[in-house]
């Protein structure tokens, strides 16, 4: 069987629209090749829209959930013209998460599906979080399925996102979760310097680390708390911030570096990794690359740029090929659901 699927990509660090091209094979075991892909910056405009959307008004939170998904839709038909592309067997889209909050049985990733498919008349995967936090799950990571049937060949494979997570095999089966946050703090601090990210972490590396600042963030008790478990925004807000807000801002960075570092190093030693796949935009931070790889004694593996950027946005492509076949693209073991599942809205 071999199919042709677009992903998009949204991640909490707005850096733009992920979008990849993909071709999906299954024989003994599924591959994959990258035929196109790019990530669409986002305008000044939909940046703040979608930084925005968590204080909106409901009704005003239900009209960007379809302008977002036309606008979805309308980036779609930019890269299949701007590539000339012409097999689409479906589009898996991820939306944009503005609220997870998976105790209290929601979580909302906006870009109704619907819409995509109504500019783009390809046939839509969407809302692949919801199901699984209906069924007593976090609703992330979603990506272990992909990281299982795409990368096997990986001790683990750990993104580095707005948040870091991670997905390995124990014990015959994927497990999957959250470390800690990073782009979406580290940007933030970027941010208050008139940059908008922290280019190889070479602001963070002109800070001091600050010590009480570090056992602070250290002793946090979602850092204590089993696996599954996931971060989300909301989080941060309430943990993070207000610990960074009064620190000098190369210092914050530095010693958030340090801390993020440490969460994912002792992760890594704790289930004794030998070689992990390294991706998302995390992943040219050489500062914290070089923090994390002082800490371990594994191999840290940093593929070609295509992997790095769209992995994601790949895999959500491969879940959307998944859901139309009806099988499994939703691992409990790294959700905490009470079953693997099937999910995604299809429209």
């Amino acid at each position: 069987m071999k199919i042709r699927a677009l992903g998009l990509m949204s991640g909490t660090s707005l850096d733009g629209l992920d979008l990849c091209y993909a071709s999906f094979e299954k024989s003994d075991r599924w591959t994959f090749e990258i035929l196109k892909a790019e990530t669409f910056p986002y305008s000044a405009e939909w940046e703040e829209k979608l930084k925005n959307s968590v204080n909106l008004s409901s009704e005003e939170l239900l009209e960007l959930h379809s302008a977002y998904g036309f606008y979805l839709g309308q980036q779609v038909k930019e890269f299949i013209r701007k590539h000339q592309l012409e097999d689409i067997g479906l589009i898996g889209s991820h939306g944009h998460t503005v609220f997870h909050q998976p105790q209290k049985k929601f979580t909302l990733q906006i870009g109704d599906g619907r819409a995509i498919k109504l500019e783009t008349d390809f046939p839509v995967v969407y809302d692949f979080r919801s199901q699984d936090v209906l069924m007593g799950g976090n609703g992330a990571p979603l990506v272990p399925i992909g990281d299982q049937l795409l990368f096997p060949e990986y001790d683990a494979c750990l993104n580095l996102g707005g948040f870091s997570n991670i997905s390995l095999q124990k014990n015959g089966k994927r497990i999957a979760f959250d470390i800690a946050p990073v782009n979406i703090v580290l940007n933030r601090l970027a941010q208050k310097l008139g940059k908008s990210f922290d280019e190889n972490g070479d602001l963070a590396r002109k800070g001091n680390i600050n010590p009480d600042l570090i056992d602070q963030l250290n002793s946090l008790a979602f850092y204590q708390l089993p696996h599954p478990k996931s971060l989300g925004i909301e989080w941060c807000i309430q943990n993070v911030f207000p610990l960074l807000d009064n620190i000098e801002t190369t210092d914050a960075m530095a010693s958030f570096t340090e801390h993020v570092a440490q969460q994912i190093s002792t992760v890594i030693n704790e289930h004794h990794l030998k070689n992990i796949l390294f991706t998302g935009g995390g992943t040219y931070n050489t500062f914290l690359v070089e923090k994390i790889q002082e800490k371990t004694t594994a191999e840290i593996i940093i593929p070609e740029k295509e992997i790095i950027d769209h992995k994601e946005a790949l895999i959500f492509g491969f879940m959307g090929v998944l859901r139309m076949n009806n099988e499994v693209n939703v691992l409990s073991s790294a959700t905490g659901s009470s079953s693997d599942h099937s999910s995604g809205i299809m429209a």
